[in-house]
């Protein structure tokens, strides 16, 4: 078990970060979609880190050839997706296995999707309950619900359905099960996730259109698509992190380079905007994604209210919670259950780590009241496996001084996490 010793930074700091860890959610789908052509894919800035490294195996395992000269990573598809000869290991990632099973639902074929304890731990009902009911062939533990995962892939229905939840990998499973059926799928949800999944199909060739009612209508695929030509943006999640270390340490600034400034994506500084530290957005470019810098500076911040756009910030709600111990007054996040289902329960993960540092909290089923102005304290911490975890309270150590334990996770996201924290100190 890896433990993580951060120190008490005691000055200011001005800094540009370019080395951030590319995006991850969007890595992972570059390593599938590039499997629905029949030309290869050539990826830049590919996100080396443990989980998405383990999305590249696999499609390697499924008849890809892949190529990495340590720049660009060239995919070169199989021409026919091949039953594999062995399990498929996500690693930590729940990307890798709810969005896997929704693209080997509709393949011919016996693929069995595992991961590490951590992963096998969370629940996959979300999505193989409405997989199964267009035709999809699976089992697991808990019948169904928890990994390894046996799929029997195979011709799966069209399908008009309203997910219960507000979840990308829900709605990127659904939509590769739709685009192999034969015929038009639907698929809504109440709050739009983030939406890279349709945004990078439909730069390959695919017809996936958002109508004004919010229904997401699904074309099948007629033959194969365009490959990906793609550069990573930046992780906004991962760059998060430190700007909540320019906002929360006082007189310091940080310029976050090439980050997606994809709208479901940025919606925590956002909200640290709100808090009062100050935020600026500059787009350089769109072509998959709308790309560009993001400025964040320190200032006096304020207690806050988040029940809206959940979805746009799930991953972020750990770090702000940092922001949220020190800022002036209550804050609250509500409507936040999906936080109890991510590589950890985040919620009681949170707020039992908080209390650990100093800080008054009130813990409910869907979120935490958090009362700010703490002066927090220094406090050995549990990750519980939860990369997140790790990160935000490594950034409270900041302020404090902590120590953080089962760091190991960090690698599977960010794997110069530690390279730019030191940067910071003198």
């Amino acid at each position: 078990m890896n433990k993580l010793s951060i120190e008490k930074l005691n000055k200011s700091f001005d800094i540009v970060i370019d080395n951030i860890a590319s995006d991850k959610s969007i890595s992972h789908r570059c390593a599938m979609f590039s499997l629905l052509s029949d030309q290869p894919s050539y990826i830049k800035n590919y996100l080396r880190g443990e989980d998405t490294m383990d999305s590249l195996k696999i499609a390697e395992k499924l008849g890809a050839t892949v190529e990495d000269d340590g720049e660009m990573i060239k995919i070169t598809p199989p021409e026919f997706l091949r039953e594999p000869n062995d399990i498929l290991d996500c690693g930590n990632a729940g990307t890798g296995m709810r969005l896997y099973a929704g693209l080997l639902s509709g393949i011919e074929g016996s693929f069995v999707l595992t991961g590490d304890k951590y992963l096998r731990g969370r629940p996959m009902k979300r999505v193989v309950n409405p997989l199964r009911d267009i035709g999809a062939k699976i089992d697991g533990r808990e019948d169904g619900n928890k990994a390894p995962l046996h799929i029997r892939g195979g011709k799966l229905k069209p399908f008009k359905y309203h997910s219960p939840i507000d979840s990308a990998q829900v709605k990127s499973a659904l939509i590769l099960a739709g685009i192999q059926s034969d015929e038009v799928s639907f698929y809504k949800e109440d709050l739009l996730s983030r939406d890279h999944t349709e945004r990078m199909l439909n730069g390959m060739g695919a017809d996936i259109t958002t109508g004004e009612d919010g229904w997401i209508k699904i074309n099948p695929l007629e033959g194969k698509l365009k490959p990906l030509n793609i550069t990573v943006p930046t992780d906004p999640s991962s760059a998060f992190f430190f700007a909540v270390a320019a906002a929360i340490i006082p007189d310091s600034k940080v310029t976050l380079k090439n980050v997606t400034l994809n709208p479901t994506r940025i919606e925590a500084y956002k909200i640290l905007k709100q808090m009062g530290a100050k935020v600026q957005f500059i787009e350089t470019e769109n072509v998959y994604e709308p790309l560009g810098d993001i400025i964040v500076e320190s200032a006096q911040l304020n207690g806050v209210t988040v029940d809206k756009n959940i979805a746009w910030l799930i991953d972020e709600l750990p770090a702000l919670s940092i922001a949220m111990s020190i800022a002036n007054g209550k804050s609250v996040v509500k409507n936040a259950e999906e936080l109890r289902v991510k590589e950890s329960d985040r919620i009681s993960a949170v707020v039992n780590s908080l209390k650990l540092c100093g800080v008054d909290f009130l813990e409910e089923e869907d979120g935490y009241e958090i009362n700010g102005n703490a002066t927090l304290q220094k406090a050995t911490i549990d990750s519980h496996g939860d990369h997140r975890i790790a990160m935000s309270f490594a950034i409270a150590g900041l302020v404090c001084g902590m120590e953080v334990e089962d760091t190991q996770c960090i690698e599977t996201s960010f794997p110069n996490f530690n390279e730019i924290l030191n940067s910071l100190k003198p």
